[in-house]
């Protein structure tokens, strides 16, 4: 039987999903919506370095989705999953299409996200989220 914590937590990553096809067009305002507003929070995002606490957080979104115009796609591949008492988390992979100003083609991309989230007012807020391009593992030696 599933909790109601669990059944929340599945309906909040329906809009964590939107959220993701909103950012790949170019509109950060939907994962703002979802991003703590309370610090700590992290991003290490998939060209390296990292970003700490919840208003430079907020602020690297928004500028990073400035990076991509209309016309992408995105899909959440859940490998795994869980929420309880005020903490949930995802892994898996973000599969996207991309448009990027002046470049002609869509760009594919296939990152390995890890999230994790916090009740915050109630609600469930982004407060870290990890983002690397999959390679392709190579043959052992």
């Amino acid at each position: 039987m599933m909790s109601a914590v669990t059944k929340d937590f599945e309906e909040f990553m329906k809009r964590r999903a939107k959220a993701a096809n909103a950012y790949v067009n170019g509109d950060a305002q939907p994962l703002s919506t979802l991003t703590a507003h309370n610090s700590p929070a992290t991003f290490f995002g998939p060209g390296g370095g990292f970003t700490k606490g919840a208003d430079d957080v907020r602020a690297r979104y928004a500028r990073d989705a400035g990076s991509f115009e209309p016309g992408g796609d995105s899909d959440l591949e859940i490998l795994q999953m869980a929420a309880g008492d005020g903490v949930g988390f995802w892994t898996g992979f973000q599969t996207a299409t991309v448009r990027m100003p002046g470049k002609p083609e869509a760009i594919p991309m296939k990152l390995r996200i890890t999230e994790v989230f916090r009740r915050e007012d109630d609600e469930w807020k982004l407060i870290h989220r990890h983002a690397d391009m999959l390679a392709e593992e190579q043959p052992k030696k």
